[in-house]
């Protein structure tokens, strides 16, 4: 961090105390960027966000499957993200949501917020104490959002760019889209955290199942290049859980494409070449499967103590004679 950043953070409560405005300085840190997002196909709503601060993800991205998701940054008031999803849960509109919070915000001045709604109904917000550039603008279904930033280009070129990148799934969109941001100019201070959260169109019965996507960068030098990654092993392992549950069914086929797609993607990891192995192996295709385990098995010999494991579980149905083929 350059001293100067260094120094206005450790100075910025005093410099609120000094302006009268006792009881803001406690409130998070969190200038950056973000977007909210609907998918107008899949119906799934994401929220995504970068900034020079630690942690990021932590305070400013909510969401909620069914209901909508809600980005608080600037000054973070953190009661906006499950107070707005507990009012669009009962019905409320993204703006009627956000208008009722703001108004009984007596730090509404420092905030800047935007809602989302399973409708596709936006609204943001920006108080006229949020450091400059600070802006917000909405489209169809998104909004965009940013404060303390290098120059007005910012906002516009995230707009740009959820239009440009329509044809990408959610999340990779809403990722070109804070990429955009950073390439316009993004935050003055530089980065340092970024998370990308996505929701589904319906509603959960349990809130674990809330997320379909959670991944957070806490601490990075190129946090949205992180980011991406992990969205490309998120993915992977989509796939793996998949694969996880045709075995779980018996339908080899399926789990030997699942963990096939998976290893396409991240062609070096053992634990995707190993499952793999495992499902040609059910499948009765025990030559096929037996040079990927022996591969596996030098790169890491715990895989071979790991694969004797599997028979009494049902995860692993070859006979005795297989597996001390496979083995030896």
């Amino acid at each position: 961090m350059k001293k100067t950043t260094f120094l206005f953070c450790l100075l910025f409560p005093f410099i609120l105390k000094s302006q009268n405005i006792e009881g803001h300085s406690k409130d998070a840190f969190a200038h950056t960027f973000s977007i909210v997002a609907r998918d107008t196909v899949t119906g799934e709503m994401a929220v995504g966000v970068q900034s020079h601060w630690f942690s990021v993800g932590s305070i400013v991205s909510w969401g909620k499957a069914g209901v909508g998701v809600v980005a608080t940054q600037s000054f973070v008031n953190p009661a906006y993200g499950p107070e707005g999803l507990a009012l669009m849960a009962d019905g409320i509109s993204a703006e009627e949501a956000l208008t009722k919070l703001v108004e009984k915000d007596e730090g509404r001045a420092f905030r800047q917020v935007a809602f989302l709604d399973a409708n596709g109904n936006v609204s943001g917000f920006t108080g006229e104490k949020c450091v400059e550039v600070a802006e917000d603008l909405q489209g169809r279904n998104f909004s965009v959002q940013a404060n303390m930033m290098l120059n007005d280009k910012v906002v516009p070129a995230m707009a740009e760019a959820f239009l440009k990148y329509s044809d990408y799934p959610l999340a990779e969109r809403v990722v070109e889209v804070l990429k955009a941001a950073q390439a316009a100019g993004g935050d003055i201070r530089g980065k340092q955290s970024a998370a990308l959260v996505v929701v589904g169109p319906e509603r959960t019965e349990n809130s674990w199942e809330d997320k379909k996507i959670d991944l957070r960068v806490d601490d990075h030098k190129n946090p949205l290049e992180e980011l991406s990654r992990l969205l490309k092993v998120n993915r992977a392992y989509d796939h793996m859980n998949k694969g996880d549950l045709a075995v779980e069914e018996g339908n080899m086929e399926k789990a030997l494409k699942e963990y096939g797609a998976a290893e396409e993607m991240f062609p070096d990891n053992l634990e995707m070449k190993f499952w793999k192995a495992v499902a040609l192996a059910n499948s009765g295709r025990i030559a096929e499967a037996k040079p990927i385990f022996q591969a596996v098995f030098e790169a890491d010999e715990n895989w071979k103590e790991m694969i004797t494991r599997l028979p009494p579980s049902g995860i692993l149905t070859i006979s005795e004679e297989e597996l001390k083929e496979i083995t030896e």
